[in-house]
């Protein structure tokens, strides 16, 4: 393994001890942190629920991170969607790759490689990303209203590393049945 320094940038407020990436306040917390609050969150108000909530609660985030990113860095288009799958990297979070995106269609197909939770877990037999599907629809459909398309789309997690047989995670996004108004 090769270690690097992060390549997001990072600043940090001398008097406030705030984290600032791309002028949005962070969190920094340790690994097990978070996914041990996580899955007994999960496990208080049970999986489906829970999903339900992390997808709102990420769809609404991943809109405004985009937005604000594409306002700050001039990005516009796949350029934004790409600019969120690295920075999602980044963050360690795992590897996120852009398998296809078409913008006209609504479509994306996202792969996770080295997921933070498969590597926390390990091979639970489950899908254990959930919690990124809303950020997916989020993402494209800030992107399609910027737009200035009506097209709102759907994502789901179609399969998990922590699944048997599978290395990676696959997401897909695509358009809601009624998303044209």
């Amino acid at each position: 393994m090769t270690k690097m320094a992060p390549e997001l940038p990072i600043e940090v407020d001398s008097e406030t001890g705030v984290w600032t990436t791309d002028a949005l306040p962070m969190l920094y917390v340790p690994r097990h942190f978070f996914i041990n609050n996580h899955t007994a969150v999960a496990e208080a108000l049970g999986v489906d629920k829970y999903a339900e909530i992390l997808y709102s609660a990420g769809y609404k985030s991943a809109w405004h991170w985009c937005e604000k990113e594409a306002e700050l860095h001039g990005l516009a288009g796949v350029e934004v969607f790409e600019h969120y799958m690295l920075r999602l990297s980044q963050r360690g979070w795992g590897k996120f790759v852009t398998e296809e995106i078409d913008l006209d269609a609504g479509t994306a197909r996202v792969r996770l490689e080295h997921s933070a939770f498969v590597y926390q877990l390990g091979k639970t037999g489950h899908k254990e990303e959930y919690m990124f599907t809303g950020w997916f629809a989020g993402a494209m459909d800030q992107i399609l209203a910027a737009r200035g398309s009506s097209l709102r789309t759907v994502a789901e997690q179609t399969q998990s590393a922590a699944e048997p047989g599978c290395d990676v995670g696959i997401f897909t996004v695509k358009p809601l049945p009624d998303a044209r108004g």
